[in-house]
């Protein structure tokens, strides 16, 4: 027994939450479990609470300044968890990756240029280029024959002499679950480098390893690559405070720092909130023995799942995640269109899942589910998605 209680369900009903409160919205129906949106159900470390409750009981909650202390968190974070020097000066602040990406495309590109991406992958990928009147190249990602996923290098290539702009990574991968290795990350960045396409790397995910993997960052290869790198991570997934909305961009080139921060400027999204900031500063500097706990517990699920559908849904497969608490569910086997696929997991089994096809087509025919969750809950969800599949 550890000393943080993962099994405890927490009620989250009634607290404005969107995974919980938005079923209604999402799904039609309120009778429904919602395995979905990519936040835990996982009550955030206590160290954490304490800390934003002794701010709150403070009672002004003015306009906020990051402070040195609040810098050297993240730079002692990535030295002990990625081996990634960062200098202080080289972070900014924005309420999240979305953010973020939307402004690197503002700043660095024009309509109708090119952004790359690696689908099936993280629906924002998509829309931001689009929304922002840029044009989507697609990089898909090639699936093996059990499940897993890898880069295709020479598919890549092709599309780099499209000429994009930009590459959006994201690494870890959701939703397949993958931690890029060191060679694989070199293999991508001395392409972009020779093809002069600036590297936007979305590290959001890079705490929540499984398996002892080991994330490497981008911009920790070289400096070279370092200098053509845009890093954005943050501790909403690691520590479950997205709610919150405070990341960490990292961006080591003055040139571009500079022209990044006028971008963050411009709209007027790097001022943060006071709470996102204890939190930040907190987690970081006093979360690590929480996150080592939940890492076995997500590690324990990740299992409890990929036997449970071995042994008791076949039809439905699943490479187990070397990242994230996400599973990337292959329902292809069940012969249904994907709209049906949608109605199924909604009526039939009364569990609500991410839409594969929203990560680009080559989700067609597969779900997302989100086990950062108790396992009673994970037991829950996987039993009625049993029973609806016994019935087809």
């Amino acid at each position: 027994m550890g000393k943080f209680d993962f099994d405890r369900v927490v009620d989250r009903t009634g607290t404005a939450s969107r995974k919980w409160d938005a079923r209604k919205d999402v799904f039609g129906t309120t009778d429904i479990l919602p395995m979905w949106i990519a936040d835990m159900d996982f009550r955030c470390p206590p160290v954490v609470q304490e800390a934003l409750q002794q701010r709150a009981a403070h009672g002004v909650y003015g306009y906020p300044e990051r402070l040195e202390n609040y810098y050297a968190a993240f730079v002692g974070w990535a030295k002990r968890r990625y081996d990634w020097q960062v200098d202080p000066a080289w972070i900014l602040t924005t309420p999240g990756v979305v953010p973020a990406i939307n402004a690197a495309i503002l700043a660095f590109t024009e309509p109708g240029d090119g952004i790359l991406i690696q689908p099936p992958v993280y629906p924002p990928f998509f829309s931001c280029p689009r929304l922002n009147g840029r044009t989507v190249i697609e990089n898909p990602l090639h699936e093996n024959e059990d499940g897993t996923w890898e880069m295709d290098f020479d598919d890549l290539k092709r599309k780099l002499a499209l000429k994009p702009k930009v590459l959006v990574l994201c690494s870890p991968h959701n939703p397949v679950g993958r931690v890029w290795r060191r060679e694989e990350l070199q293999r991508v960045a001395e392409l972009c480098l020779g093809n002069d396409v600036l590297m936007f790397s979305d590290e959001i995910h890079g705490d929540l390893l499984l398996g002892n993997r080991r994330h490497i960052s981008l911009a920790s290869l070289s400096p070279d690559v370092a200098a053509r790198t845009i890093t954005c991570t943050a501790p909403s997934k690691t520590f479950n405070i997205a709610g919150l909305y405070t990341s960490a961009v990292v961006v080591s080139d003055p040139s571009l720092r500079a022209r990044f921060g006028c971008m963050l400027e411009a709209l007027d999204i790097s001022g943060g909130n006071v709470f996102g900031i204890t939190a930040f500063e907190t987690a970081y500097d006093y979360g690590e023995d929480w996150l080592l706990e939940l890492l076995m517990y997500l590690e324990k699920n990740a299992d409890f799942m990929v036997d449970f559908l071995g042994k008791k849904i076949p039809r439905l497969r699943m490479a187990k995640p070397e990242s994230t608490f996400l599973a990337w569910l292959d329902c292809r086997a069940l012969g249904l269109t994907q709209p049906e696929l949608k109605r199924f997991f909604i009526k039939n089994a009364g569990v609500g899942l991410n839409d594969g096809l929203t990560f680009g087509e080559q989700g067609r025919g597969f779900m997302r589910l989100n086990y950062g969750c108790s396992n009673a809950t994970l037991r829950e969800g996987l039993e009625k998605i049993e029973q609806a599949v016994a019935g087809l």
